[in-house]
């Protein structure tokens, strides 16, 4: 089953009374009323290379791009088969957005526009307008356009996603398959789904039907007000299957605002790196119930690690609201202005406390520098001591380990796995050779010795599991909870 990005992004002024608390007759008046604020997307990316079969995947979401690659693709120096000499070329893609202001402002995804260079807006009555990208986001799939046109353009507005329920009505409006102008009718099928395409999935599942093309284009309340960007299909044929998925108007309107504003996002930054909670975790750190963020790390000089925050505590509020699982916190955090003072309550060893963060700025685009082996990988080394607990063979961080199994020079103490047996605890929570066990029980460890230290003193105190922090030979770290 793949998950196709092909499709996808506000009310209107006209009574909805014919359509509260019943299934409508038709949906006629409510399209006539939004349909002109609705337009077709085309953007065109132009690249230079040696040979058309190198070039970027086009997905100009339609059925007819075989033929149109033949078009696309074209050069005016003609057959490229054996010919070395660059020719300039170009990719199409086609795909929806809308106007939500009257003066040119144009919405519709990211992914539509990509890299192109030339944006072309096609309006209900053939009108086509060059148009200028203000901003984008790749983080919440949208983007602002902007067109010059001769008179005051039909707009929409953003509606509250919030008071959206399952089972309401909605209807998409776009370009599915190049086709332009069409309408599908479906409910709200879900809330709150993540895809993994991003920190910041918020999904409303509809099964109106949304197939490529429709990306960028609006979903619809009964109002005439826009309550999702639509954005992505769940399909193994790349049609509809009656699952699709839109951005919800609350998530993406301030993006929208900052994009408007500035030409970037300007998104709070807390400065730390979050993994989830099972009840095994939840219980090694005595939260009483499955909750909250689990902090794994800090990053130095950040917000976080200046407030006092530190790894292992969980953060189960933010700004007066409960973080019920961690997928919630990047949301919150990067709602929230740059430079505001956060109250943020965590949980530490058992023991809730307040802490007051003041947010940074998220910086995007940071790239973790990639590992190198040292000129002594290969050199043989005295062999290192391995004891074993916990169904791991463990040894002590040192030359040895450090070279075979490419391990980060920052981390500079802990246990290293040289061995995980099969159906042990630690393979049970896919602990790797090579990792290597910086704490236990929220207690540094810095020989195997140590790890057999504090295996008695938790068996002595009744514990039924231990918390581990691991982290991977890049540095990546987790929390895990062994069973003892």
């Amino acid at each position: 089953m793949a998950l196709s990005l092909g499709v996808a992004t506000v009310g209107i002024g006209y009574s909805s009374a014919a359509y509260a608390g019943h299934t409508p007759d038709s949906f006629a008046d409510l399209a006539a009323a939004v349909s002109n604020a609705v337009v077709n997307i085309s953007a065109t990316q132009t690249y230079e290379e040696k040979d058309a079969s190198n070039g970027p995947d086009t997905d100009s979401g339609t059925p007819f791009d075989d033929l149109f690659d033949k078009f696309l693709h074209h050069t005016p120096h003609g057959d490229s088969d054996g010919d070395s000499e660059p020719h300039e070329r170009s990719s199409n893609s086609l795909g929806s957005g809308f106007v939500i202001d009257p003066s040119g402002i144009i919405i519709t995804n990211n992914h539509v526009i990509a890299d192109s260079n030339e944006v072309t807006v096609i309006f209900t009555d053939g009108t086509k307008l060059r148009a200028r990208v203000i901003g984008k986001d790749s983080k919440v799939d949208v983007a602002v356009l902007k067109v010059e046109a001769d008179h005051p353009l039909k707009a929409v507005k953003f509606g509250d996603s919030d008071q959206m329920r399952v089972g309401d009505w909605v209807i998409a409006v776009g370009n599915p398959f190049g086709l332009g102008g069409s309408v599908t009718a479906g409910i709200v099928s879900a809330r709150h789904r993540d895809i993994d395409s991003g920190p910041y999935d918020n999904y409303l599942q509809t099964d109106a039907a949304i197939n490529k093309g429709n990306s960028g284009g609006p979903l619809f309340n009964m109002d005439g007000q826009v309550i999702g960007i639509n954005t992505a299909i769940l399909s193994p044929s790349g049609g509809s299957i009656g699952i699709g998925f839109a951005t919800p108007a609350n998530t993406v309107a301030p993006v929208i605002d900052q994009l408007r504003k500035y030409g970037e996002t300007r998104r709070g930054w807390l400065g730390v790196r979050i993994q989830s909670i099972d009840d095994s975790l939840a219980e090694s750190l005595d939260l009483g119930k499955v909750r909250g963020a689990l902090v794994a790390g800090t990053d130095s000089g950040g917000p976080a690690a200046e407030a006092g925050i530190t790894t292992g505590d969980v953060i189960v509020k933010f700004d007066g609201v409960d973080v019920a699982e961690s997928r919630d916190l990047p949301k919150l955090v990067a709602l929230t202005p740059v430079g505001k003072d956060v109250a943020i309550v965590i949980v530490r060893r058992g023991h809730e406390m307040t802490k007051t963060v003041k947010l940074g700025r998220l910086e995007d685009g940071a790239q973790k520098a990639s590992l190198t082996l040292g000129d002594d990988q290969g050199k043989k080394l005295p062999p290192t001591l391995v004891e074993k607990a916990l169904g791991m063979a463990l040894s002590k961080l040192d030359e040895t380990s450090r070279l075979k199994y490419a391990i980060k020079d920052s981390l500079t103490a802990g246990v290293v796995v040289t061995e995980v047996e099969s159906n042990s605890p630690a393979a049970r929570k896919n602990i790797l050779p090579g990792e290597v066990i910086l704490e236990i029980n929220q207690e540094a460890v810095r020989a195997p010795s140590d790890v057999a230290k504090e295996m008695r003193i938790l068996k002595a105190a009744g514990k039924k599991l231990a918390l581990l922090l691991v982290s991977t030979p890049q540095g990546e770290v987790r929390f895990v909870a062994l069973d003892l």
